[in-house]
């Protein structure tokens, strides 16, 4: 699938009490975190892209990660419930933007009890594979799905054990092409894909994105951007090192799209 449109929201000085899983990282440099953001924007115009940079939001340490307030397909935009408690009102906070580019009768809502955030979607075609994890439950998926099918699209539910995401783990490329890291290499889901295996020691790099044929690759993970190069794929190489230490990468801070209205 085509994108035309790419939603950002700029970091804000909280961003260095964002959530994390890996205090050892340390806190983000702010001033660094938004030279990176402006390197990461820049990249994805230089794709000839339409960027809409939202201003950042001071009351959301986590909002940069705008890709966990909603799932954007071609048919309809699906405005999530994060469950991470600190960042439930972001989707509230996107909603009004959303509705700049999807008409009202295309915008649904996942609801209470249901959670479900945007880095547990992986889209392939019209098919989106789900994963459960401490932030989408079984009731957000249970409502995703229904609601992908009402528009003809389809959904599966993907187990999650050892990720946040699970976008953390496993990436699709397009071409049929899927990069896999750990417990994601043997998941039977994912049988049918021609799996590119992202060692232990370069697993964050597995979160790269692909836009319209090229794909962006997190610096310092060689091993990840030759095994795209070698698929054929035009490369891009974006530092998250800052967004990393709050448990973001690449495809957390974008949401990417092609606008119905």
């Amino acid at each position: 699938m085509a994108f035309s449109n790419i939603i950002v929201r700029r970091p804000c000085p909280a961003v260095c009490d964002g959530i994390t899983s890996a205090p050892e990282l340390g806190k983000p440099d702010y001033e660094n975190a938004l030279r990176q953001h402006d390197a990461y924007i820049q990249a994805l115009v230089s794709l000839g892209l339409e960027v809409d940079v939202l201003p950042d939001a001071p009351e959301f340490p986590d909002s940069c990660f705008v890709e966990d307030t909603a799932v954007l397909t071609r048919e309809c935009a699906i405005i999530d419930n994060p469950g991470a408690g600190t960042r439930n009102a972001e989707a509230e906070l996107m909603e009004p933007i959303i509705r700049r580019y999807y008409p009202e009768d295309r915008i649904e809502h996942i609801v209470a009890p249901g959670t479900l955030e945007g880095g547990d979607v992986m889209m392939v075609g019209d098919h989106f594979y789900v994963g459960r994890s401490a932030r989408t439950n079984e009731e957000g998926i249970r409502q995703f799905i229904a609601i992908l099918e009402k528009y003809g699209l389809s959904g599966s539910e993907v187990p999650l054990e050892e990720v946040l995401h699970l976008k953390t783990g496993v990436n699709y490329l397009e071409d049929n092409n899927m990069l896999v890291s750990g417990e994601f290499i043997d998941k039977p889901e994912f049988a049918k894909y021609n799996k590119i295996v992202v060692p232990e020691e370069e697993a964050y790099g597995a979160n790269c994105i692909w836009i319209n044929g090229t794909v962006i690759v997190p610096e310092g993970y060689p091993t990840v951007l030759k095994a795209v190069q070698d698929l054929g794929y035009e490369t891009i190489v974006v530092d998250t090192s800052e967004f990393r230490k709050i448990d973001g990468g690449l495809s957390c801070l974008s949401l990417r799209f092609t606008a119905l209205k």
